[in-house]
Protein backbone atom coordinates (compact mmCIF):
# COMPACT_ATOMS: atom_id res chain seq x y z
CA UNK A 1 0.00 0.00 0.00
CA UNK A 2 1.50 3.25 -0.74
CA UNK A 3 2.75 5.58 2.00
CA UNK A 4 -0.30 8.47 0.81
CA UNK A 5 -3.03 5.92 1.51
CA UNK A 6 -1.38 5.19 4.51
CA UNK A 7 -1.40 8.68 5.71
CA UNK A 8 -4.08 10.30 7.08
CA UNK A 9 -4.88 12.97 9.94
CA UNK A 10 -7.45 12.16 12.28
CA UNK A 11 -9.84 14.75 9.90
CA UNK A 12 -9.02 12.14 7.34
CA UNK A 13 -7.19 14.66 5.00
CA UNK A 14 -5.23 13.02 2.23
CA UNK A 15 -1.77 14.19 1.48
CA UNK A 16 -1.50 12.77 -2.24
CA UNK A 17 1.81 12.08 -3.40
CA UNK A 18 3.50 14.10 -0.96
CA UNK A 19 4.51 11.34 1.44
CA UNK A 20 6.71 10.00 -1.51
CA UNK A 21 8.37 12.84 -1.88
CA UNK A 22 12.08 13.08 -0.57
CA UNK A 23 11.18 17.30 -0.51
CA UNK A 24 8.28 16.63 1.59
CA UNK A 25 10.02 14.44 4.00
CA UNK A 26 13.07 17.01 3.79
CA UNK A 27 10.47 20.16 4.45
CA UNK A 28 8.72 17.88 7.66
CA UNK A 29 11.87 16.85 9.00
CA UNK A 30 13.28 20.64 8.70
CA UNK A 31 10.39 21.83 10.74
CA UNK A 32 10.68 19.39 13.53
CA UNK A 33 14.37 20.59 13.60
CA UNK A 34 13.51 24.27 13.80
CA UNK A 35 10.04 23.67 16.44
CA UNK A 36 12.88 21.65 18.68
CA UNK A 37 16.04 24.24 17.58
CA UNK A 38 13.25 27.15 18.92
CA UNK A 39 12.97 25.41 22.60
CA UNK A 40 16.89 25.58 23.31
CA UNK A 41 19.50 27.60 21.06
CA UNK A 42 16.83 29.37 19.99
CA UNK A 43 15.83 30.88 23.18
CA UNK A 44 19.22 32.77 22.73
CA UNK A 45 17.79 34.50 19.72
CA UNK A 46 20.47 32.20 17.37
CA UNK A 47 18.79 30.18 14.60
CA UNK A 48 20.12 27.01 13.00
CA UNK A 49 21.04 28.97 10.27
CA UNK A 50 23.25 31.96 12.40
CA UNK A 51 24.56 28.97 14.62
CA UNK A 52 26.26 27.51 11.33
CA UNK A 53 27.81 30.53 10.63
CA UNK A 54 29.62 31.00 14.27
CA UNK A 55 31.21 28.27 14.23
CA UNK A 56 32.49 28.64 10.49
CA UNK A 57 33.51 31.91 12.11
CA UNK A 58 35.39 30.10 15.18
CA UNK A 59 36.85 27.64 13.21
CA UNK A 60 38.16 29.84 10.46
CA UNK A 61 39.16 33.04 12.83
CA UNK A 62 39.80 35.87 10.23
CA UNK A 63 38.42 34.65 7.44
CA UNK A 64 37.24 37.35 4.58
CA UNK A 65 33.47 37.86 4.55
CA UNK A 66 33.72 36.68 0.71
CA UNK A 67 34.99 33.14 2.31
CA UNK A 68 32.01 33.13 4.42
CA UNK A 69 29.70 33.80 1.94
CA UNK A 70 31.09 30.80 -0.12
CA UNK A 71 31.13 28.92 3.06
CA UNK A 72 27.51 29.28 3.90
CA UNK A 73 26.34 29.54 0.31
CA UNK A 74 25.07 32.92 1.04
CA UNK A 75 25.53 36.14 -1.44
CA UNK A 76 28.00 38.83 -0.23
CA UNK A 77 25.14 41.21 0.52
CA UNK A 78 22.92 38.74 2.79
CA UNK A 79 26.37 38.24 4.82
CA UNK A 80 26.85 41.71 5.59
CA UNK A 81 23.97 42.02 6.83
CA UNK A 82 24.49 38.80 9.11
CA UNK A 83 27.91 40.47 10.04
CA UNK A 84 26.39 44.18 10.63
CA UNK A 85 23.88 42.07 13.14
CA UNK A 86 26.34 40.18 15.35
CA UNK A 87 28.93 42.58 15.52
CA UNK A 88 25.77 45.16 17.00
CA UNK A 89 25.33 42.21 19.49
CA UNK A 90 28.95 41.98 20.27
CA UNK A 91 29.19 38.88 18.85
CA UNK A 92 31.91 39.13 16.41
CA UNK A 93 34.69 41.62 15.08
CA UNK A 94 35.86 42.87 11.90
CA UNK A 95 39.56 43.91 11.24
CA UNK A 96 41.45 44.09 8.12
CA UNK A 97 42.46 41.02 6.77
CA UNK A 98 45.99 40.52 6.80
CA UNK A 99 47.02 40.09 3.53
CA UNK A 100 44.12 41.96 1.63
CA UNK A 101 43.30 45.85 3.18
CA UNK A 102 40.45 46.01 1.18
CA UNK A 103 38.80 43.12 2.72
CA UNK A 104 37.31 42.37 6.63
CA UNK A 105 38.39 39.58 8.23
CA UNK A 106 35.86 38.64 11.13
CA UNK A 107 36.37 36.81 14.42
CA UNK A 108 34.22 35.82 17.55
CA UNK A 109 34.98 38.29 20.70
CA UNK A 110 34.95 36.74 23.62
CA UNK A 111 30.93 37.14 24.21
CA UNK A 112 30.51 35.27 21.16
CA UNK A 113 32.67 32.21 22.11
CA UNK A 114 30.77 32.38 25.16
CA UNK A 115 27.68 32.08 23.40
CA UNK A 116 29.02 29.62 21.24
CA UNK A 117 30.36 27.35 23.64
CA UNK A 118 26.82 27.48 25.50
CA UNK A 119 25.25 27.01 22.38
CA UNK A 120 27.29 24.21 21.31
CA UNK A 121 25.83 21.87 24.28
CA UNK A 122 22.54 23.01 23.60
CA UNK A 123 22.78 21.85 19.75
CA UNK A 124 24.14 18.40 20.95
CA UNK A 125 21.28 17.87 23.20
CA UNK A 126 18.66 18.90 20.48
CA UNK A 127 20.65 16.74 18.06
CA UNK A 128 20.22 13.89 20.74
CA UNK A 129 16.48 14.43 21.07
CA UNK A 130 15.83 14.83 17.12
CA UNK A 131 18.25 11.45 16.50
CA UNK A 132 16.76 9.33 19.40
CA UNK A 133 15.09 6.95 17.12
CA UNK A 134 18.21 6.36 15.15
CA UNK A 135 21.29 4.15 16.19
CA UNK A 136 24.38 4.98 15.71
CA UNK A 137 25.08 3.75 12.35
CA UNK A 138 21.51 4.92 11.19
CA UNK A 139 22.57 7.96 12.06
CA UNK A 140 26.03 8.16 9.87
CA UNK A 141 24.12 6.19 7.29
CA UNK A 142 21.16 9.49 7.24
CA UNK A 143 24.20 11.70 7.23
CA UNK A 144 26.00 10.07 4.55
CA UNK A 145 22.88 10.17 2.32
CA UNK A 146 22.09 13.38 2.74
CA UNK A 147 25.10 14.62 2.37
CA UNK A 148 24.79 13.17 -1.32
CA UNK A 149 21.81 15.53 -1.78
CA UNK A 150 24.33 18.64 -2.01
CA UNK A 151 27.84 16.98 -1.97
CA UNK A 152 29.35 20.50 -1.97
CA UNK A 153 28.06 21.23 1.71
CA UNK A 154 30.78 18.70 2.93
Amino acid sequence: MPAQAKTRSKTSLHYGLLPDLIGYQLRMAQIALFRDFAQGPGAEDVTPGLFGVLVIIEANPDMKQSDLARATHLDRSTVVTVIDNLERRGLVERRVALHDRRSNAIRLTEAGSTLLKKLKRQVTAHEKRLMQNFSAEERETFIRLLQKVFPECR
